[in-house]
């Protein structure tokens, strides 16, 4: 069943969309990202224009993190005092990346920042976590205890310093709101809600528990992507309803199953599955813009090829 995307201006299968919507909620209740960091490359590679993409799919992971944040909320794993911490940085983050994402559309360059911006975050992040992940499975099997968190890094050393209770740490502010300014940014310029630089961030640089990490990722990514699709919406106009309804049906009912096979799963295995599909994406992505495409011209709107 083909629909018609009045913004995009593209016809795409109704069906392909709710699949696509409900795959990246199972991700997000799983993970506790957002998802964009793969909707948005798919959207791409299904011939939805990057600007339109970035747009609209940051208003998909408000309802896919919404719903996936609900269930955790019954869980008590969210910590709203570390949500609401890294949310001041994260709506600084996204008005200064819509103001970078604006004067790129003008000159032209937007398509090629998104698409360069996927490839490097994604390799290193991706790398960087598999690298991580397999080494913290080697231990687990070696030891009969848990892997455990570093207490003490230096961090520590830094001022004005908070208690949060949900995740046992009494650290300073300056390194949670930096991640949310980092992760701001990223969901204005590239459309995702940055769970795949905020979970590791959380977890490696911060020392939260995962099980806390997944929630508070969500939490905090809601208000983000919310604020980031206002954002473009007023003064871009880039926002597809039509494709946004689609995303969200799917990716509402793709969160809960997502967030009950998460229980499943440990940590270590929840961390090394998510770094092999960033790197994936990636590679995909930077095969694409290394190959000679089919057609090397093609007709677009004035600044925006």
């Amino acid at each position: 069943m083909q629909i018609y995307l009045p913004i995009a201006e593209v016809s795409v299968n109704a069906f392909l969309l709710l699949g696509l919507g409900g795959m990246v909620g199972v991700l997000s209740g799983m993970f506790g990202v957002g998802g964009g960091f793969l909707m948005t490359p798919l959207l791409f590679f299904i011939g939805i224009p990057p600007a339109v993409a970035v747009a609209t799919e940051a208003n998909q992971i408000v309802a896919s993190s919404f719903s996936g944040v609900l269930a955790h909320f019954k869980r008590r794993t969210v910590d709203l005092r570390m949500g609401c911490v890294l949310l001041v940085g994260g709506l600084f983050g996204a008005a200064l990346g819509v103001l970078v994402f604006n004067y790129l559309k003008s000159m032209g360059q937007v398509d090629l920042l998104v698409r360069l911006s996927y490839v490097v975050f994604l390799g290193i992040i991706g790398s960087l976590m598999f690298v991580e992940s397999l080494n913290a499975i080697r231990k687990s099997r070696r030891n009969t205890g848990p892997v455990k968190r570093k207490k003490h890094n230096w961090i520590h050393g830094l001022p004005f310093k908070m208690r949060f209770r949900v995740s046992g740490l009494y650290i300073s502010v300056i390194p949670p709101i930096i991640v949310g300014i980092c992760v701001g940014i990223l969901a204005a310029i590239m459309g995702v809600g940055g769970g795949f630089i905020m979970v590791p961030a959380m977890i490696y640089l911060l020392g939260m528990p995962t099980k806390v990490v997944v929630g508070t990722s969500l939490f905090q990514i809601i208000f983000v992507t919310g604020f980031t699709t206002l954002l473009h919406a007023t003064t871009n106009y880039t926002v597809d309803i039509a494709l946004a309804v689609l995303l969200l049906v799917g990716g509402v009912i793709g969160a809960q199953i997502g967030t009950r096979i998460g229980t499943y799963l440990k940590a270590e295995q929840l961390r090394i599955l998510l770094a092999l599909m960033v790197i994936l994406v990636c590679a995909k992505l930077a095969l694409d813009l290394l190959l000679e495409p089919g057609e090397l011209y093609s007709l677009g709107p004035p600044g925006g090829h």
